[in-house]
């Protein structure tokens, strides 16, 4: 079973090498101006994709996979269905009784497409820095130690939350005996009940183990605070990739702002 944040793909580009600090603030920037592109300005989203899927294609990760991924993002999205119906506007098609406008349809398609990409950007930045990497950035990046703690305790006790439902799933299939053509198990309600004992075991072993994982911290000498290696100084060569993909954006949005917004 893989996590859902563990996608790092161990390749040999030159996204991989890029400096970890430069893409964690470039990934950033990318979003907040896919965010901020105007919901009209058509041609710029065929461009910013493009934009994308360039760093998808230096980062040898696929561009019409890491598109295929981005997809998670749009039943999420879908929860701003109401818009279609509540932006005031010219009605252009009526269903169920409700009007559907140009301006709430318009809004909707742009909020689909803005997520689809944002996702895209963030799946590139974890396909292609390792968790350990990124934490580090954070922290020279002057977060705050207590927010990079939080975020590497989630990760490690993701992994815990993991294993111990391996454990259950693996022990009740051990304890549960099939006949060749019969389904097995019992009622619905019988599987219910069996699912809840299933979470609550996983919650309270769960929390067991990561208090002995957090009482083997303490005894290996942690007081609060991760520590790491000084980080590598910053190239100009670092900078310059990051730049030229920011460039790109900033003339992308330019030309949205100016000529489609």
């Amino acid at each position: 079973m893989t996590l859902v944040h563990d996608r790092y793909r161990a390749i040999n580009s030159p996204l991989h090498r890029l400096d970890p600090r430069v893409k964690l603030v470039t990934a950033l920037l990318l979003i907040v101006g896919i965010v901020l592109t105007p919901e009209r300005a058509w041609p710029a989203y065929p461009l910013l994709w493009a934009l994308v899927g360039g760093i998808a294609a230096v980062g040898q990760l696929g561009v019409g996979r890491v598109a295929r991924l981005g997809g998670v993002a749009l039943p999420f999205a879908l929860a701003a269905a109401t818009l279609l119906f509540t932006t005031p506007g010219d009605p252009v098609i009526s269903l169920a009784g409700l009007d559907i406008t140009d301006n709430g349809l318009a809004r909707f398609a742009a909020i689909l497409l803005k997520s689809w990409l944002a996702v895209q950007v963030a799946l590139l930045l974890s396909m292609s820095t390792h968790i350990t990497d990124l934490l580090w950035a954070l922290s020279s990046l002057r977060v705050p130690a207590t927010l990079v703690a939080i975020i590497s305790f989630m990760i490690r006790y993701l992994y815990t939350l993991q294993d111990e439902a391996q454990r259950l799933t693996r022990a009740r299939a051990a304890r549960s005996a099939t006949h060749t053509g019969q389904r097995s198990g019992g009622s619905i309600r019988w599987r219910a009940r069996v699912t809840g004992g299933l979470v609550g075991n996983l919650f309270l072993r769960s929390y067991e183990r990561s208090e002995r994982v957090y009482a083997a911290m303490l005894a290996r000498g942690y007081r609060g605070e991760l520590r790491s290696l000084d980080p590598p100084p910053l190239t100009g060569r670092a900078v310059l990739s990051g730049a030229g993909v920011i460039a790109a954006l900033v003339v992308i949005e330019l030309a949205a702002l100016l000529l489609w917004g």
